[in-house]
């Protein structure tokens, strides 16, 4: 639709308050052709599932209503303009449409724009009513597009929209607009509040299988902690500092998952998130991801199972994990908990920037550790260690691999749907990641599980091989090879001899 579509599909991605009631605070309006406009929010609406008027939150029924609150007020100038006895001194119209019918809204092209109110020219060719918004029903669907109007009266200096509703008879994503068409009504701003509610209740019709989706992963990791929990407690004299930080990220995961479920149905319930449950979900998710990367690094490293300790490595570890646990947190706190109808494209890709920057080092500094550590078991022949971290290597390149795939897939569907029509949908790219998290945690549990063998892959001390404590320098040099050089090149031939002599021990032992 031009211009007009065109500022729809900005304020589409860039308004997600995540909250069915919509508040507007001392908004402005922007000149966009020849109307005047401020976008009211837009969410996926499910149609009614009954017309019946009975109480509760889930009663079937899905519309958008605007409150005896909303309120718009012009200048004092504008006002001056009109004599007190004047009945109608300015028009407002509240304009829903679903974004399916967009093309239903204006009319021909208007100072390169199209026009969305009608003109004395637009009047007389298609017939629509002079300083209005030029609509066109659709038979179909008799909520889209709609107009509700609003009109000043004598000299007042605001109006206020009397209590109206929207009953949503059809399903798609719909959008609001508050429009006025007389330029002697710049300067008009707006407050009060809008509520959209489904026939579930107030959660966006694109959260509802969200919050079944958190649901399912609750049970899935309650089942996966009971299984852990049932062998950590059965084998508790043989268990390794691994399966510590294993049961950690499981209880994590666990509690993450139980509070969106219930950010999800409290929202549901109150129309608006629930701060302090959400603020703790962030957090908690923030910590779990955070930790589940760095039990994944060290465990590429080998720690525990071929080498005791970091090392000289701890502190670049635990630097790396506060600085992404600050960078993750920072981002969902601002998208989930704060407004993102207040963030720039600029501020959001500040935001979204170093997180992947940082997941980017991890996953270069995990296939580094993991080729060291695969060679040096290859080295000393050690055979069951080898074939455990072969499988966990292999586990961990399908799920980059299935991570990549999906981000074109993720980028594809974003371009391919700008105005949110496939809302019903968007829930899986979000539960994808969770669903990833979830089955490399499951791979985890498989291969470090608690058993009476547990120990056999533990680090032995018999063994004097020491792993080079400066691994992360290969990070640094761009190229994995070049930290395979180093390492070949501090290693010296007597040193490998003695490492010859302690694998025959160890292999021994295993």
């Amino acid at each position: 639709m031009g211009g007009i579509l065109a500022l729809a599909v900005v304020a589409i991605c860039i308004w997600s308050t995540d909250a069915s009631v919509h508040e507007y605070v001392h908004e402005h309006f922007v000149g966009q052709g020849n109307a005047y406009i401020f976008f009211g929010g837009s969410e996926g609406i499910y149609a009614s599932t009954s017309n019946a008027n009975r109480s509760g939150i889930g009663n079937g029924r899905s519309y958008i209503r605007f409150d005896h609150s909303v309120t718009f007020t012009r200048t004092e100038e504008a006002a001056a303009k009109h004599a007190a006895s004047e009945h109608k001194s300015g028009l407002v119209q509240a304009v829903v449409f679903d974004v399916a019918d967009r093309d239903l809204l204006g009319g021909s092209l208007y100072g390169g724009h199209l026009a969305l109110c009608c003109t004395p020219d637009l009047a007389r060719d298609v017939g629509c009513n002079q300083g209005e918004v030029i609509l066109r029903h659709n038979p179909e669907n008799a909520g889209s597009p709609k107009a509700i109007n609003v009109f000043f009266r004598g000299n007042d200096l605001t109006t206020t929209m009397g209590v109206e509703e929207v009953k949503i008879t059809k399903s798609g994503m719909y959008i609001l607009y508050f429009v006025y068409c007389d330029p002697q009504l710049d300067g008009l701003m707006i407050d009060g509040k809008t509520v959209w509610k489904n026939p579930h209740g107030y959660l966006p019709g694109r959260m509802v299988a969200l919050m079944t989706f958190y649901g399912f992963m609750s049970l899935a990791y309650l089942a996966l902690g009971l299984v852990w929990f049932l062998q950590y407690s059965r084998f508790w004299k043989d268990i390794l500092q691994l399966q510590n930080w294993i049961t950690l990220v499981i209880g994590l995961g666990m509690t993450e998952m139980s509070f969106w479920y219930f950010d999800y149905a409290n929202f549901n319930i109150r129309g608006g998130r629930p701060m302090g449950i959400t603020i703790w979900a962030v957090t908690i998710g923030a910590l779990k991801k955070t930790i589940a990367r760095l039990l994944v690094l060290v465990v590429s490293m080998g720690y525990g199972v071929v080498r005791p300790t970091l090392g000289g490595l701890t502190s670049k570890v635990l630097l790396l994990g506060t600085t992404y646990f600050a960078a993750l947190e920072t981002m969902d706190v601002v998208e989930h908990v704060g407004r993102i109808d207040e963030m720039s494209n600029k501020t959001r890709l500040l935001l979204v920037l170093p997180v992947a920057i940082l997941d980017a080092f991890f996953i270069l500094w995990i296939f580094n550790s993991l080729s060291k550590t695969l060679e040096k078991l290859q080295a000393r022949k050690l055979v069951v260690k080898l074939e455990l971290y072969r499988r966990f290597t292999n586990s961990l390149t399908l799920a980059v691999i299935a991570s990549v795939a999906w981000i074109g897939y993720e980028l594809y569907f974003k371009a391919s749907d700008p105005f949110g029509e496939n809302w019903q949908n968007a829930w899986v790219i979000s539960a994808f990641w969770n669903v990833v998290s979830f089955l490399l945690l499951c791979v985890l549990c498989v291969l470090w599980a608690p058993s009476q063998n547990s120990m056999r892959y533990a680090y032995s001390d018999e063994s004097t091989e020491k792993f080079d404590e400066d691994e992360a320098v290969g990070l640094t040099t761009g190229t994995l090879k070049n930290s395979f050089d180093i390492e070949k090149a501090v290693l010296k031939p007597d040193k490998e001899k003695k490492f010859g002599l302690d694998d025959t021990e160890e292999d021994k032992q295993e």
